[in-house]
């Protein structure tokens, strides 16, 4: 099934371009979107992927197309989940089966991709910024196009929208902000902005009052010109007062809203309208995410992405059972259980999540300890600050992230916890690669960007056993921040002690003791060494291998004396080269003056595509293979001879 490919619908088959789609009459757009829907339940159900989101926006994605003249008019999509329907119609449907497999196209819009891509995303909330600055481009080279920009309502609780969204309203571009509200992002969605959108489309009395005032104007209207300038107060007045639109009116935007948005037509005239429409201006819509396929409508977290196969009429999984050696729990659920172990002992303990309590395993800790658990939504900076405030009045607090998330609060990290030494503990989910999520997604950085900090701690366990340490130890330790690495995916399966031990900080261990070859390694990557050993035991090479847990601060006690027994050193780790834990063994062995070769092995300066984490990590050489070469090369003259 590696290559099954669905057979489009009669109106679908022979849509290569939206330009093919234009061709069509109105009338025909409902049997497009019924075609569409159908086609990505049964290509996800062999498949995988984002599965709820581009099920949402099906009505939206065509009329879109239907009514803008892509790829001149651009379209953007905020984080991109959504965008399936947008990619199959835009000429990559006979590829779209490649989707998020390595060397596939991706799963997210890209601009190297596709010229209808007009801005590649995977985070949240950049959409609008990328739509003013083209609108302004736009204006600035005088042409006529037009610039759309999707945003979901969980991505509109960034920070970073409503400043777009401020800048826009002052700037008075052209562009057409779209609010796809269907109260989810991964999880259900939080905060002050759900309740007040919640208002507008459930709210019968303000639904009734806007139809009512709607006809006292057009009677004002046909009066004089005196009360038709009383009218047109008395219009803008009541609408700001009545009009879920006020807080977007107040930010400079037309509102106009909320409408059905699994309606094509009434979308289609909606758009048609709007197009002429000059300024900024928000269109607000109301979709349910999975829509069309019942067991993603009720259970719409569990089927924002789906990665095994699935009977596409009852959501029943199709995967079969593993044959292969038993696994071991998630990393993300191995730190979910272990922080409501711990929080159970110490009552200061509190959580915080922007928007992953399931992606982060925080359920547990939120259903134990609701009072001293904290979802922000879609905020990574307000949640570090958030976090350094609670430490600030003495709670440990410990905020699971995803590393490739945590990069958008820098700021934070440096002037609100670092610098006023408040000990947070960041427990970085989704370190090294990613997967089939690709670039925008992957935990490269981490290390590199928070070893160059002072008063932080940076660490990544081997295991389970030692993931379960760290978080106790960091949980007791009050002298600095604590970052934690860790994977997406399986831990080893070993037997978990229960309790915790105190880990030594800035201790690493001896696992084996060899001969010419030293591997230092650095996480959960370390693993691979063990498969390489039996490779390497059989060609009669026996290099030593050391876990050392710590980037920072280094255990410059054992790295001396693994120098001063050793020819060759090899540090590995998930993450990149420059600036990572090999950089840190580098320049202090360079400081030491040590007499041993040293060859660094992560991730290259430059950015790699998506494929599953083993694909990935042999691509660049870090998998065992790669560490079986890499020991070979510092022994060539032996394998020579």
């Amino acid at each position: 099934m590696e290559d099954y490919l669905p057979t489009p619908g009669p109106l679908l088959k022979d849509i290569k371009t939206p330009a093919d789609l234009r061709k069509l009459k109105p009338n025909q757009l409902q049997q497009v979107c019924d075609e569409l829907r159908d086609f990505i339940i049964d290509l996800v159900s062999v498949h995988g992927g984002h599965f709820g989101a581009s099920l949402g926006v099906v009505e939206l994605t065509v009329a879109l197309h239907y009514i803008y003249q892509t790829p001149k008019d651009l379209l953007l999509w905020d984080v991109g989940h959504q965008a399936y329907g947008h990619k199959i119609l835009t000429g990559r449907r006979d590829q779209f089966h490649t989707n998020r497999r390595y060397k596939g196209i991706s799963g997210f819009p890209k601009r190297s991709e596709s010229e209808y891509d007009a801005f590649g995303v995977g985070h949240s909330s950049t959409s609008i910024s990328a739509a003013l600055g083209m609108a302004v481009a736009r204006d600035l080279n005088q042409t006529d196009k037009k610039v759309v920009a999707v945003i979901g309502d969980g991505a509109m609780t960034g920070g970073m929208a409503f400043e777009a969204m401020n800048n826009a309203g002052a700037l008075k571009s052209d562009m057409l902000v779209i609010l796809n509200d269907n109260n989810m992002s991964i999880d259900p969605n939080v905060g002050a902005l759900k309740e007040y959108l919640a208002d507008i489309t459930t709210t019968k009395t303000f639904n009734k009052m806007r139809d009512e005032i709607y006809d006292l104007l057009g009677h004002l209207k046909g009066a004089g010109t005196a009360m038709r300038k009383v009218g047109s107060r008395l219009e803008k007045a009541a609408m700001a007062a009545i009009t879920p639109g006020s807080l977007f009116h107040a930010l400079g935007f037309k509102y106009y809203g909320p409408v059905d948005g699994h309606n094509v037509e009434t979308l289609r005239r909606h758009l048609e309208d709007l197009r002429e429409v000059k300024g900024p201006k928000l269109l607000h819509i109301v979709t349910v995410k999975g829509k069309g396929f019942a067991p993603a409508e009720r259970e719409q977290t569990k089927w924002h992405a789906q990665s095994s196969p699935f009977d596409k009429i009852t959501g029943k999984s199709l995967a079969k059972p593993s044959s292969g050696p038993k696994k071991g729990p998630k990393y993300q659920d191995v730190f979910g259980d272990a922080l409501v172990e711990l929080a159970a002992k110490n009552e200061n303990i509190v959580a915080i999540t922007p928007a992953m309590p399931s992606g982060s395993s925080l359920w547990p800790m939120m259903n134990t300890f609701p009072e001293r658990s904290f979802d922000v939504g879609i905020a990574e900076q307000h949640a570090v600050t958030f976090a350094a405030g609670l430490a600030a009045e003495g709670k440990k607090a410990f905020s699971a992230i995803y590393s490739t998330f945590l990069q958008r609060a820098y700021d934070q990290v440096i002037h609100d916890v670092v610098i006023q030494k408040l000990p947070v503990v960041f427990c970085i989910d989704r370190a090294g690669f990613a997967g089939a999520d690709g670039p925008t997604h992957h935990g490269l950085y981490d290390v590199s960007y928070l070893r160059a900090i002072p008063n932080m701690i940076v660490s990544s366990p081997m295991n389970e056993q030692e993931l379960r340490d760290m978080m106790y130890t960091a949980s007791e330790y009050n002298e600095a921040a604590w970052a934690i690495r860790y994977p997406r995916g399986n831990s080893t399966g070993m037997d978990v002690r229960e309790g915790f031990q105190w880990m030594e900080i800035g201790k690493g261990r001896e696992i084996r003791k060899g001969e010419g070859v030293a591997i230092l390694s650095f996480g959960p990557i370390g693993n691979y060494v063990t498969e390489a050993f039996d490779v390497l035991d059989a060609e009669g090479v026996r290099p030593g291998h050391y876990d050392m847990r710590y980037a920072k601060p280094l255990d410059t006690e054992l790295l001396d004396r693994v120098a001063a027994e050793y020819d060759h050193l090899i540090t590995i780790e998930d993450g990149t080269r420059l600036g990572g834990f090999g950089s840190a063994v580098s320049e202090y062995l360079m400081q030491r003056g040590a007499d041993c070769s040293l060859t660094i092995l992560g991730i290259p300066d430059r950015i790699v595509e998506h494929g599953t984490q083993r694909e990935l990590h042999d691509e660049v050489g870090i998998g065992p293979d790669g560490i079986v070469q890499a020991v070979r090369s510092c022994l060539e003259p032996s394998f020579r001879s």
